[in-house]
């Protein structure tokens, strides 16, 4: 059972999350009907005892055969589509967060807020406590709050890192000199754990991403602390 658990996706923890796990069922379901289709036909074909020497073309079956392909790209392509454009939307912000990748750690800003910056870094193995999670759980975690539109600014200080949250759906390349943007919006509160998904040097697997998501009021309360 840990195996299949492990090959699923994480449980989704903003509405993007959500349609993409509706459309990875969408275009699987679509997959399986025609794995079917394919190793029905190809049953009967090994199976099946009809000859037609002098079958030279069948145009009706080559119609169909042409056809239902498209079709069936279509049914994948339109939700496809769809998806790309609600990923590129940037609809009003409420909090901008900026994210900073180095060789091998995080840097944050909270673009509205003075003074209020931090470096996050893998908590190593022999400091860690007994609940903690292994390559995973950071020093400084990043504090956002729920039921908020969200946007992060994601750039690079070296080298190609990307910054990546698979609970929430999120994945944005952080490049030297450019400075990307995207957005989520997170409706539960919990952590959410991720990491740098593009190979960045030597320590690449120790640069993981923490995300706390805590009602409104607490943020607010946080933030106050931190910037004073």
């Amino acid at each position: 059972m840990a195996t299949w658990s492990n090959l699923s996706l994480q449980d989704s923890a903003s509405p993007l999350m959500e349609q993409l796990t509706f459309f990875h069922d969408h275009a699987l379901l679509i997959l399986i009907m025609i794995t079917t289709l394919v190793g029905y036909i190809l049953a009967t074909l090994f199976f099946n005892k009809y000859i037609n020497r002098y079958l030279l073309e069948g145009q009706t079956i080559e119609i169909i055969w042409t056809v239902l392909p498209a079709i069936t790209l279509i049914f994948i392509a339109l939700p496809s589509l769809r998806l790309l454009y609600l990923l590129d939307e940037i609809s009003n912000p409420s909090i901008t967060l900026k994210s900073i990748g180095h060789q091998w750690y995080w840097s944050y800003e909270y673009s509205d807020f003075l003074n209020t910056e931090f470096d996050s870094y893998m908590i190593p193995y022999n400091e860690m406590n007994l609940d903690g999670f292994r390559l995973l759980d950071v020093d400084n975690r990043i504090i956002l709050p729920m039921n908020t539109q969200i946007r992060i600014l994601v750039t690079a200080a070296d080298v190609l890192h990307s910054w990546t949250i698979p609970a929430l759906g999120v994945k944005i390349d952080a490049t030297p000199g450019r400075l990307n943007q995207t957005n989520f919006f997170i409706n539960r509160p919990g952590l959410y754990y991720g990491q740098c998904s593009e190979i960045c040097g030597a320590n690449h697997s120790f640069m993981p991403i923490v995300i706390e998501s805590i009602p409104t009021n607490i943020f607010i309360n946080w933030i106050k602390n931190f910037s004073n």
